[in-house]
């Protein structure tokens, strides 16, 4: 799963929909897939069968999950944000469309010094994305 132990991974904090968001970003990016699930078991604390760890991988970057009972889950701020750089306008166009379904748009798209277009967007996990068109 790792390279070596100098790897930064963006870990998300779920409070029931883990392994629904996980299925969401894995169908939006190309080369993208879940590599593992462990599910909260019956002497775990947790609701049973929800994500006790994810591991999924979106582009090259390796991301993990995991659900919460909902009274502990921290909320998700637009205070960090993933940001994802883009050549490609069309890549862009359908990455958007995908993540605001749902969500909300705070900024954009819309050309910013010289971006061609810049989005910020806080999608139906509550997760905040910036997509920057170079």
């Amino acid at each position: 799963m790792r390279d070596s132990n100098h790897n930064i991974i963006t870990y998300l904090t779920f409070s029931g929909n883990a392994e629904e968001a996980m299925n969401f970003y894995v169908s939006i990016f190309p080369d993208s897939k879940i590599l593992e699930l462990t599910r909260i078991g019956e002497n775990d604390r947790g609701e049973k069968d929800k994500v006790l760890n994810g591991t999924f991988k979106l582009r090259d970057q390796l991301f993990m999950a995991m659900d919460v009972e909902k009274s502990y889950a921290p909320s998700f701020t637009w205070a960090i944000s993933l940001c994802i750089m883009y050549t490609d306008e069309k890549e862009f166009d359908t990455t958007f469309e995908k993540l605001s379904s749902g969500g909300n748009v705070l900024m954009g798209p819309e050309p910013i010094y010289n971006l061609k277009k810049v989005a910020w967007i806080t999608d139906k996990f509550s997760v905040t994305w910036q997509l920057v068109l170079e």
